[in-house]
């Protein structure tokens, strides 16, 4: 097993097409479909359903896929800690949560501009991984929501995000500028896996349960939202997202829920070890919330 299968697999995860998983790798689709059943083989399990219509986990890809985030976190934390050995440079080593999600990367934006020889390594991971490398030393900044954050950690609602839903441009439902919470009574809702994103599944079955019903949850998960957005394009179900979801497909269109929802992101530390690169992403954060009024009901940009 080598670790660009991981990697390819873990890409096809988060894209569940053979395709744009290949672009993404910067490899031919037939290349990145042998890789995948290579490992298959050496696994001795099925870890992809796949047909002409779809590419899905089977229940084996989905722990896996759980797994092979964990190797390559530990890869990439092992090339920080020998950075770390031969360089003199601070490093800042924080999470995106998502790579469609724009609210961290305008905060580190903001904070390599005033500090150009900070070096920040960014990995993707799921908020209760996030906990476990801020206990464990090998995460510096967290990003997510911080309700259900353990003792030890410290955190800072920096943004309420606007909640919508991402709906198929062809959908009668994307006929209006808003939609009510109520209309997705009867519309299977795609979810995350609930180990990876409890505190995103619970808010969302919240809102729907204070309007009045339980979501109709689609029969499969994903592992990014630019996954969950290929399924919406093909009217399997619908996506709740953030406004700051930044994704540019011509195929879907993103409505505003109303009754108004906002979803709290935060800065997640743990406490005791506020670097200062950690001081400056908190200022950093601060100045685009004054400048956006990111707290203010307002998600703009």
């Amino acid at each position: 097993m080598e670790l660009r299968q991981l990697q390819y697999f873990v890409t096809l995860a988060e894209e569940l097409h053979f395709g744009r998983a290949a672009a993404r790798e910067h490899i031919v689709q037939s290349a990145l479909s042998q890789q995948i059943q290579r490992l298959e083989r050496e696994l001795g399990v099925a870890l992809v359903e796949r047909n002409t219509h779809h590419v899905r986990l089977t229940r084996a890809g989905q722990v896996m896929v759980a797994e092979a985030k964990g190797v390559l976190r530990s890869v990439q934390r092992a090339v920080v800690v020998a950075r770390e050995a031969n360089a003199d440079a601070e490093i800042l080593r924080v999470s995106v949560l998502d790579a469609s999600l724009d609210s961290m990367p305008q905060v580190l934006r903001n904070v390599q501009y005033n500090h150009p020889d900070l070096v920040v390594d960014r990995l993707e991971a799921s908020v209760p991984a996030q906990y476990r490398m801020l206990a464990d030393g090998s995460l510096d900044l967290g990003f997510g929501n911080a309700s259900n954050a353990p003792s030890g950690i410290s955190s800072e609602v920096f943004r309420l995000d606007e909640l919508g839903v991402l709906i198929a441009m062809s959908s009668p439902l994307a006929a209006g500028d808003t939609l009510p919470v109520g209309a997705l009574a009867d519309v299977p809702v795609i979810f995350a896996d609930d180990a990876q994103a409890p505190e995103f599944n619970g808010f969302i079955t919240e809102l729907c349960g204070a309007a009045g019903f339980r979501p109709v949850r689609y029969h499969g998960t994903v592992q990014s939202i630019r996954a969950a957005a290929y399924l919406v394009v093909q009217q399997h179900c619908v996506a709740i997202v953030p406004r700051s979801c930044d994704l540019l497909m011509p195929e879907v269109r993103w409505l505003p829920l109303t009754p108004a929802a906002w979803y709290p992101w935060s800065l997640m530390w743990l406490d005791g070890h506020e670097t200062w690169p950690v001081q400056e992403a908190r200022r950093s954060a601060r100045a685009l919330q004054r400048k956006h009024r990111w707290l203010n009901g307002d998600s703009r940009p």
